[in-house]
């Protein structure tokens, strides 16, 4: 069964019908018409930025920051290793 993309309460593609399927999520509209409209490829493009921004916001992998705030509550003089900013001692 063909998917539609709905847009404004209308289908993109200019099909009308009340049997028809339609939906907002891109990933699920399957119509090639529907595809190839300027307002699909436009949220497209917006979907993608949003997730750009999203990954692009949060560090992945920030182990420098943890591993020095895990030295630090460690009671006592702990040794850093080299390379974190020239502290002989936390």
């Amino acid at each position: 069964m063909v998917t539609h993309f709905k847009v404004a309460r209308h289908l993109a593609c200019g099909h009308h019908g009340n049997n028809l399927t339609s939906t907002v999520e891109l990933n699920r509209v399957k119509c090639r018409t529907c595809r190839n409209t300027d307002a699909y490829k436009e949220a497209r493009r917006n979907q993608r930025r949003a997730a750009r921004r999203a990954r692009s916001g949060s560090p992945h992998n920030d182990w420098r920051s943890a591993w020095t705030q895990r030295l630090t509550e460690l009671p006592g003089l702990q040794r850093l290793p080299r390379g974190f900013s020239g502290q002989p001692f936390v």
